[in-house]
Formats: C-alpha cells, sequence, structure tokens
C-alpha cells in the first residue's frame, strides 16, 4: 500500500504495518558513509548523553551486575557503550562502516541495543531476527526510534526526509515483532521499546 509520497516513495506492510522506501531510492555505501561522517556525537557531549539516557536507563534498570551487552550500529562516536561500561557492564561494538568486524554478532549477549539504528536498516526483519538470535534467554533488546503515529502525521514529519532514514517503526510494528518473537515488550516513550527474551 502506497503510503505516503514526496521526493520518495512509502509503502506500509499490510501485515506488520512497517512503512518503507523501496530499495531503488536507497543511497549507495559511499553516500551513506558520507552522511554519517557528518554526525558530531562523541561521548564527552552531556547532552547527547542525556539523549541516549532515554534507552539508557530503562535497560540499565533491568541488568544484573557485570552483564555483557553489544551496541548494534554504534556510530562514529560510540557513547552508549562507554554509558554502560561505566555502570560496569562489558561492551562490544558493531556498525557495518566503523566497526564491521562480524565476530560480535556470532555470540549471546545478556543485552543488546541499537539507537537510531533500525530507522537506517535495508532488510529490517532480517537484520533484527539476526540481533534476536544473539539475544541470551531473559535478555534484553533496546531499541530507540522515532516511530510512526499515522499517515497524516507522517505526511509532515521530518525524521522521514533523511535519506538514511529508510524503515519506519510504529507501536503495532514492534507488537507484531514480540508476537513474532515471543518476547515480552514494554514500551517506554515516545520512541524506546525493549524486548524481553523468554526462556
Amino acid at each position: 500500500m502506497l503510503f505516503d509520497r514526496d521526493h520518495r516513495e512509502y509503502f506500509r506492510c499490510s501485515k506488520c504495518h512497517l512503512v518503507f522506501v523501496p530499495p531503488h531510492f536507497f543511497l549507495s555505501p559511499d553516500e551513506e558513509r558520507a552522511e554519517y561522517d557528518r554526525h558530531e556525537n562523541s561521548a564527552e557531549d552531556l547532552a547527547y548523553r542525556r539523549f541516549l539516557g532515554r534507552l539508557f536507563e530503562p535497560v540499565s534498570e533491568r541488568l544484573a551486575p557485570h552483564s555483557q551487552g553489544l551496541d548494534f550500529g554504534s556510530g562514529p562516536g560510540p557513547t552508549l557503550s562507554v554509558m554502560f561500561e561505566e555502570a560496569g557492564h562489558s561492551m562490544k561494538l558493531y556498525d557495518p562502516f566503523y566497526a564491521p568486524e562480524l565476530t560480535p554478532l556470532q555470540q549471546e549477549y545478556d543485552f543488546i541495543t541499537a539507537s537510531e539504528v533500525v530507522e537506517h536498516l535495508h532488510h529490517p526483519r532480517r537484520e533484527l531476527d539476526r540481533l534476536w538470535a544473539c539475544v541470551k534467554p531473559n535478555g534484553l533488546l533496546g531499541i530507540m526510534t522515532k516511530r510512526v503515529i499515522d499517515q497524516k502525521a507522517f505526511s509532515r514529519w521530518h525524521y522521514k526526509h533523511d535519506p538514511t532514514h529508510v524503515s519506519f517503526f510504529s507501536i503495532e510494528t514492534f507488537h507484531w515483532l514480540a508476537d513474532e518473537w515471543q518476547a515480552t515488550l514494554s514500551v517506554f516513550g515516545t520512541d524506546v521499546v525493549l524486548f524481553t527474551k523468554r526462556r
């Protein structure tokens, strides 16, 4: 179903309600990397830490001491991983451009975070299933991304104008994923969800 149209087309899946951009609108890897290189995020930036706190706090409150985590899509200036390490947890990083070693995706973790990442995924179901397979029983997958509300709000939404944003999640999409994974879903504010893996 065509969900909206401006300089790109946006379709909505009738089953999972994901809004997505067709592949012919994707940037090339070099163009995408150039967009990310413009980011100036840093662990020394207190405002950025406060922003990440929206994901850090609900995840950290649920972790046992010395948990092992993965920051998926850590970007050019890893910060969330630093915050968890400061809290006593061990972290590994994966990012297709800045930390592309695949070994971290072949291990299991007590928790995985994906902050402002899933909207960039070209194959979101495949990538999220791969992440979910890396979560230990009773473990957490924490996602932070702006959510689709409805078609009218989407038509005015600044978030869709970033050319690297190609997958847009709604609360219905996250409920659908929780059902598929038989996970417990917890929702925090307007942009954070946690999936808990049942035994």
